[in-house]
């Protein structure tokens, strides 16, 4: 585990445990990667609630309740299925916040609507509306997946 993303998650617990906060994950293109560098930093246990790691169609309405014509219309990687996930995330947890991921890391799969290195990040409080930013992260496969933990961490301290 690269020292920075283990950083990046310290700095997350802080800004978490002086706000007297927990988080949740709901993850597809990262595999759980974000949980991973969050469950790295001792005492993690106070602030992750848990994390979901939904690579499958199935997993996300499973786990999260993304709706099948939400995947259907707009595909496993859209904007619109960031947030069902994100929202999904906060319902079906004890968390206050949450980030969801969902992207396209390759090196197959891209399209020209929806290139390798496309992805959705969505980052949710309870009681407020979501945020959503899509990203095109170029590089390997690990190089994309790497940048999508980092940014996903990233959104939830700015």
């Amino acid at each position: 585990m690269p020292d920075a993303l283990i950083g990046l998650a310290e700095q997350l617990g802080h800004f978490l445990k002086t706000n007297h906060q927990k988080i949740a994950t709901a993850e597809s293109c990262t595999g759980g990667w974000i949980a991973q560098c969050i469950t790295e930093v001792p005492g993690s246990s106070a602030w992750f609630d848990r994390g979901f790691v939904t690579y499958s169609n199935a997993a996300k309405m499973q786990m999260l309740g993304v709706l099948p014509e939400t995947l259907l219309v707009h595909g496993a990687v859209s904007a619109e299925t960031a947030l069902e996930m994100v929202t999904g995330a906060l319902a079906n947890s004890e968390a206050d916040c949450a980030i969801a991921v969902t992207g396209i890391a390759g090196p197959d799969g891209g399209s020209a609507e929806k290139p390798v290195g496309t992805v959705y990040i969505a980052w949710q409080t309870k009681n407020q509306s979501a945020k959503i930013k899509k990203i095109l992260f170029t590089g390997s496969r690990q190089q994309i997946r790497e940048q999508t933990v980092i940014a996903a961490i990233k959104g939830v301290l700015l």
